[in-house]
């Protein structure tokens, strides 16, 4: 991978698994540590968005709490990863903070990437700290999370984040420099596979045979996190962390495993919207409004002239003209309630009508797609 490619990528997804950033006695490696934020704040300081999500806590936590982690039960590891979340966003508080960056602390849950009000709520939180250049620290909410409502490892989590924020590449550091065709610990036969377009059952069925990676996930669960990403328009590459300085040496050149998109990341979205069949609502637009939509703006509260149906936060909206046609569909930011009172409403009123300042537009542009009614 070049140098040149990476810094294409507009907004990142760092994982970092805690076999990187833990140490033999459960401490954070905050040499290693203190080199990753480096190269960070490059990234950020050259126009760069990046998010972190930062495996750790548990590994942590059980030394402070004095369990085996290996051998004790929910409760037990819910405890650990309390405790040791303070201590690990602290570390990267302190790393990034030498380098002026402040960190922020985000504990989500696969409800909050899922169900679509969440979604929304969560998608909100980070474009806003991305907004004032704060990195987003984010882990897994196990303090809540049980084994039935879990990602079961970060690399899905970095998969589900990245598809939150529609970041265009996610980097998945790992033990190893990129998938091999086997075991590259057990096979000197096994070849490194630079570069896939497409994550098929021979893909997977190298992933599940390859367990070079040392943290929880495994090597399949990369791959799998992979085609998630890819998916969702996000190039995923899985990298070497057991360097020091690990984003600078892959923007350098490093030996990687690239996992190519398919499309944008906004492309991705707006083929899902344009496939969903289960639509609540209605929303009926102004002349206005319908030509801001087609000038690639979002839709605002006060081209809204009627509001049809009964649907919440998040649920998917048809959007039509006057005449009663079919423009496109979007995630509505209000609810059927909160819509008819805020039609042909400025923006600037909306705190004035619903008693609280909530999102100045109504479907949002990220979060709609245009049918081609030629």
């Amino acid at each position: 991978m070049s140098a040149l490619e990476l810094s294409d990528y507009r907004r990142l997804v760092i994982k970092v698994g805690s076999s990187l950033l833990i140490g033999a006695d459960d401490a954070v490696n905050r040499g290693w540590l203190e080199g990753l934020a480096e190269d960070i704040a490059r990234l950020q300081h050259a126009g760069h968005e990046v998010l972190i999500v930062s495996s750790g806590a548990i590994a942590i936590g059980s030394s402070v709490l004095g369990i085996n982690r290996r051998r004790s039960r929910l409760e037990d590891l819910q405890a650990a990863a309390a405790a040791g979340q303070v201590q690990l966003v602290h570390a990267w508080q302190e790393a990034l903070g030498r380098h002026d960056i402040a960190a922020a602390q985000v504990l989500l849950t696969p409800e909050d990437t899922e169900n679509r009000r969440r979604f929304l709520n969560a998608r909100g939180t980070l474009a806003k700290l991305l907004e004032n250049r704060v990195v987003p620290v984010i882990n897994e909410n196990d303090t809540v999370a049980t084994e039935e409502i879990r990602y079961g490892d970060n690399d899905r989590l970095a998969a589900r984040v990245a598809q939150l924020v529609m970041a265009d590449g996610l980097v998945l550091l790992s033990d190893v420099d990129g998938l091999y065709t086997a075991d590259p610990s057990k096979d000197a036969n096994a070849e490194h596979i630079a570069e896939v377009r497409r994550i098929g059952e021979d893909i997977l069925a190298v992933a599940g045979e390859t367990r070079s990676d040392i943290g929880s996930g495994g090597m399949a669960t990369k791959v799998q996190a992979a085609r998630i990403a890819t998916h969702a328009g996000c190039s995923t590459i899985i990298a070497s962390g057991k360097v020091d300085h690990p984003l600078a040496v892959l923007a350098s050149g490093g030996t990687c495993t690239v996992f190519r998109a398919e499309g944008t990341p906004a492309a991705a979205r707006k083929q899902w919207l344009a496939g969903v069949l289960d639509v609540r609502g209605e929303l009926r637009l102004d002349e206005g409004a319908v030509q801001a939509l087609q000038a690639g703006k979002s839709l605002l509260p006060v081209g809204m002239a009627e509001v049809v149906g009964a649907f919440r936060r998040g649920d998917v909206v048809t959007l039509v003209d006057g005449s009663g046609r079919e423009l496109g569909r979007g995630l509505a930011e209000y609810s059927d309630e909160e819509a008819r009172q805020l039609a042909g409403c400025q923006s600037e009123h909306i705190e004035q009508r619903l008693g609280y300042r909530g999102s100045s537009v109504m479907v949002h542009r990220d979060d709609l797609v245009l049918f081609d009614n030629d």
